[in-house]
């Protein structure tokens, strides 16, 4: 646990989310999941605009910032240039997350003469993968050469100093981690609850918690403390790479003939994944880093390491293949995306790989002991689950990205807004906070029974035959008396409510939107949800 960490270089894309859908750095640009900021632009956070913060908060410190829902598929193949790039330099390289990839120095150091010639190879390479994001400068100034518009450079021991490193743009000497990481703070940790506890107890530097006992920061802190104390001492807690992978846990299968869409080779490729935790399971370990190797009709080979927190599951691995087939086989021309850096839209993934594929091969190149997890006390069992996941995995194989979804809850004031539909196998947004916030003006419940993906028209009459209408103050003209569909006879209301008035983006003049809603039930029996907007009466809901 004492040794010296391996030398790692990390490429580090700040923002990578922002740069991913194709914004630069000078744009108020703010990424969205559940109604939370997740990333925002340089141009955002000068403004006050932060990740964590509700979009409400972030629109309020900037109204004209531009929110963006996040597209979790569209940064990892936008990163995909770049790990190519870093794969030109002869070293395995890992990828956690899209916007971080590593690769350790020893081998590609010594053949460029240096680990600061290696960075700038590195940089050089790095900028040229993706010229079309190659804008204004983020963030101060740092050193030349290892820092881009989008991307930063950085050596150090260990990933945890190295991705410290490429943050300042610089290459920490080998043996001076720990001074390097004194002066940030103790949130650079990447753990929250720890950083809150520590600034109260008066250490606010990686360097005061280093310094330390570490009995009795174990003591105090537990088993996580002392591993953030390994981190600020400049000790990761684990290698870049763990053990090499055992031969026989490596599964392959042969295609034949090739094919040559990506959704059926993500489904044989969950087949595939099935085998290979069949067997991990049985020897009690899980994967946590996989690297997945493809052959090509014509002998072309790709291969890629992912990383993941958790153990792999089947789906996660189809996931995951189905991206990275499309940014391989599907994606873009060497010289640039040309329409922006995200690429297609795993929903055009009807592309087809000319010569087929002919071969998938998964080796489990770090394996840990599988600790178990927490499964289901009621409901559907994980068997019933994986049932379900093979059953639309293959839908999707036959009709398309788009052929299988599933609605989400998500935040919302109208009925159609409350619901999101992702398609099955892209990661489910965390829209369920955002469901469960207030939400001023906001329907009450019950929620209709049947909401029209296009809302009809209507006519809303009083007594007088005359057409309603609803001032500014939420006032009706005169009280709803009967409604008409298109090219129908008049249906006498029996009962209403309302109207509730919706006044949204009041302060956006292009996305204001000004409604009010109305409830009616009528003489035969049917009740509707109705708005009026820019004049026009439409059926949003219909109750059972």
């Amino acid at each position: 646990m004492s040794a010296r960490p391996h030398r790692t270089l990390v490429v580090w894309c700040p923002d990578w989310p922002v740069s991913a859908a194709g914004r630069a750095p000078e744009q108020a640009v703010a990424i969205v999941a559940g109604q939370r900021i997740v990333a925002a632009s340089a141009a955002a956070r000068e403004v006050g605009v932060a990740p964590g913060q509700r979009r409400r908060q972030a629109e309020a410190c900037c109204p004209e910032l531009a929110v963006l829902a996040r597209d979790v598929g569209g940064e990892i193949r936008a990163f995909e240039p770049v790990v190519r790039a870093l794969e030109a330099f002869g070293a395995p390289v890992a990828v956690r997350r899209a916007g971080w990839a590593a690769l350790r120095t020893r081998g590609p150091a010594r053949y460029f003469g240096g680990e600061a010639a290696l960075a700038g190879a590195v940089a050089a390479a790095v900028a040229n993968a993706l010229p079309a994001l190659a804008r204004a400068p983020i963030g101060d100034p740092v050193p030349p050469l290892l820092t881009g518009p989008w991307w930063r450079v950085g050596i150090a021991d260990g990933p945890f100093a190295a991705t410290m490193a490429a943050q300042r743009g610089v290459v920490v000497p080998a043996g001076r981690a720990a001074s390097f990481l004194a002066p940030f703070g103790v949130e650079a940790l990447g753990r929250p609850e720890l950083a809150e506890l520590l600034r109260r107890l008066g250490i606010s530097t990686l360097g005061g918690l280093a310094s330390l006992d570490e009995a009795d920061v174990l003591a105090r802190f537990g088993p996580d403390g002392a591993r953030a104390q390994r981190l600020a001492k400049g000790l990761d807690e684990r290698p870049l790479q763990g053990r090499p992978p055992t031969p026989d846990l490596a599964v392959v299968t042969e295609l034949d003939p090739p094919a040559e869409r990506v959704d059926a080779v993500a489904f044989v490729a969950k087949g595939l994944a099935e085998a290979l935790c069949g067997q991990l399971a049985e020897r009690g370990l899980a994967c946590t880093l996989l690297e997945v190797e493809v052959e090509t009709g014509d002998g072309g080979h790709f291969s890629r390491l992912w990383g993941n927190d958790g153990a792999w599951t089947p789906a996660l691995v189809a996931e995951r293949l189905r991206w990275q087939l499309e940014a391989w086989l599907v994606g873009r021309p060497s010289d640039g995306p040309p329409d922006g850096p995200g690429g297609p839209h795993p929903g055009e993934a009807q592309g087809r790989a000319e010569a087929g594929i002919a071969a998938v091969r998964l080796v489990p190149v770090e394996v840990v002991p599988d600790r178990g997890r927490q499964l289901k006390l009621w409901g559907r069992s994980h068997a019933a689950d994986e049932r379900v996941a093979r059953v639309l995995a293959r839908v999707q194989g036959m009709l398309g990205y788009d052929g299988a979804v599933r609605p989400v809850l998500a935040g919302g004031r109208g009925p159609a807004e409350r619901v999101r539909l992702v398609p099955f196998g892209d990661p489910v947004p965390d829209a369920t906070g955002a469901a469960g916030l207030p939400w001023p003006g906001r329907l009450p419940s019950p929620s209709p029974a049947i909401v029209p993906a296009d809302p009809p028209l209507v006519g809303v009459f009083d007594a007088g035959g005359a057409e309603v209408a609803v001032d500014g103050r939420g006032t009706p003209s005169a009280p709803p008396a009967s409604i008409a569909t298109s090219g129908g006879e008049p249906v006498t209301i029996v009962a209403w409510a309302g109207p509730w008035p919706v006044d949204e983006r009041w302060w956006d003049g292009t996305g204001h939107r000004r409604r009010a809603r109305l409830q009616v039930v009528t003489a035969t029996g049917e009740a509707y949800l109705l708005a009026l907007e820019r004049g026009a009466w439409l059926v949003e809901g219909r109750y059972d």
